[in-house]
């Protein structure tokens, strides 16, 4: 019998919680403004569907899907693009774009991103991440709203993943890698 999940570091509460905070002070900052909400796909589904209805403004929504990970459970320094950014539905030229991430760490991910859709020229890109992994960092990237700081463990549950499983999970938990084991 496989074991789901580890140590639990963010409880469903306190997700929800900041995840409303969050999303009134995205309502404030984004007021009058055409907002694309961009979702990074697989990680950010589940916090990016709560932040969007946690924001009280008319947004429009497109989703992205990278990777810069394999199975292992330290990233492995390089951005696969599974779905181009070409691929968005949503125009985003002249918009103001906010790009919802799962989590970011050393930084690569996000910033290939921004630089990417900067292409596609947006009146404006901000970051949002459920998570942030400051000592990770790489990179310098501009995060412009984190829900939590996290230290430098592996994560898994709402919606981040150990080999595509543990999505489900409705809070945060640390890796238990002796407990995947049989």
């Amino acid at each position: 019998m496989e074991r789901i999940f580890g140590r639990p570091i963010v409880t469903q509460e306190q997700m929800r919680a900041r995840i409303r905070e969050l999303g009134k002070q995205i309502t404030t900052d984004y007021a009058g403004m055409d907002c694309v909400l961009v979702g990074v796909l697989k990680g950010a589904y589940a916090f990016y569907a709560d932040l969007a209805r946690a924001i009280r403004i008319p947004i429009r929504v497109d989703f992205l899907m990278v990777t810069s990970e394999g199975s292992q459970t330290k990233s492995s320094g390089k951005v696969k693009t599974v779905k181009m950014v070409t691929e968005l539905t949503e125009d985003i030229k002249g918009k103001d774009v906010l790009l919802v991430e799962d989590i970011v760490d050393s930084g690569l991910t996000a910033q290939y991103l921004v630089k990417t859709l900067a292409k596609k020229k947006p009146r404006s890109i901000k970051v949002c991440t459920l998570l942030s992994k400051p000592e990770r960092r790489v990179i310098n990237v501009t995060i412009d709203y984190v829900g939590f700081k996290i230290p430098n463990k592996y994560v898994v549950g709402y919606g981040l993943d150990y080999q595509q499983k543990y999505r489900n999970l409705p809070y945060l938990a640390v890796l238990d890698m002796e407990g995947d084991q049989e």
